[in-house]
């Protein structure tokens, strides 16, 4: 190829330029992006994270909980998440500005969590998401190395798990979350996109039926013609018709001026 240098040199470029539009450039305009000030509330949003809700998304990660969890709820228009109760709005750029590495996920063999601490239902409690990893179920795994089982000295721990069943310790022992298990639900907890940002704000459609307003028919003029008064002395036999004075296919004959009288019949008689 005698213009092979110049051709790859041409590839490059374009490539060049695509990356540094599609990847710096989005960067550039979504990193710059700043909380949400509300006046009406005085507050702004979304809100920084806990520091151990921000060591907890650290663990999140580690765990790989991506792989089955989303973090991110579709517009109506692409997918039924509102219907399932997994938010009401959908999520934008913004509820993530917090967030160093956003867990948007995949795949949803598990529910999405965007809004884990703001569910109409009712946000599950610390207690019972730490049952969940302890003991797992039928969907989801058992995080046992999450925790550590202690012998009981004296009083039990207030912050030793309520188990029964098989899930429960032997007896003089209990069930304690590590400071890994305790950073993770801190951050399941704090997941909330509740707050509804003007770009979050669903735009009304155009009804495809509205037509445009038509105006009133127009009366006919005769219908609102005042009728004038006869005058006294007048005529009131109707006018001639014109189709009877000038029958169709002829044409109608010119008025001939009458003619001038004779100047002698203008001098009186001697």
């Amino acid at each position: 190829m005698k213009n092979g240098p110049l051709f790859f040199i041409g590839v490059f470029a374009a490539v060049t330029v695509s990356w540094i539009g599609l990847v710096l450039g989005a960067h550039a305009q979504l990193g710059s992006q700043t909380p949400y000030y509300d006046q009406t509330e005085e507050s702004a949003f979304p809100v920084a994270p806990s520091g151990l809700a921000a060591q907890g998304e650290l663990v999140y990660t580690d765990l790989g909980c991506a792989s089955c969890h989303t973090q991110q709820v579709r517009r109506p228009t692409f997918g039924s998440d509102q219907a399932r109760g997994w938010g009401e709005r959908q999520s934008v750029a913004r509820d993530y500005i917090f967030q160093a590495r956003p867990q948007l996920g995949s795949l949803r063999y598990g529910p999405d969590l965007a809004n884990l601490a703001g569910q109409p239902n009712g946000a599950p409690v610390a207690a019972d998401l730490m049952k969940l990893l302890y003991t797992g179920s039928a969907t989801h795994p058992a995080y046992g190395f999450l925790f550590d089982q202690q012998r009981i000295v004296g009083q039990r721990s207030v912050r030793a798990l309520d188990l029964a069943g098989r899930a429960a310790p032997r007896p003089g022992y209990q069930v304690v979350p590590t400071r890994r298990a305790e950073a993770l639900v801190a951050y399941l907890s704090e997941l909330k996109q509740t707050y509804v940002y003007p770009e979050a704000a669903p735009a009304a459609p155009e009804s495809p039926n509205a037509a445009a307003p038509t105006a009133a028919p127009a009366q006919p003029a005769a219908a609102h013609a005042p009728t004038a008064a006869p005058v006294a002395g007048a005529s009131t036999q109707p006018p001639p018709d014109p189709e009877k004075a000038n029958p169709p296919g002829k044409r109608p004959e010119q008025a001939v001026p009458a003619a001038a009288p004779d100047e002698k019949s203008k001098s009186p008689q001697k």
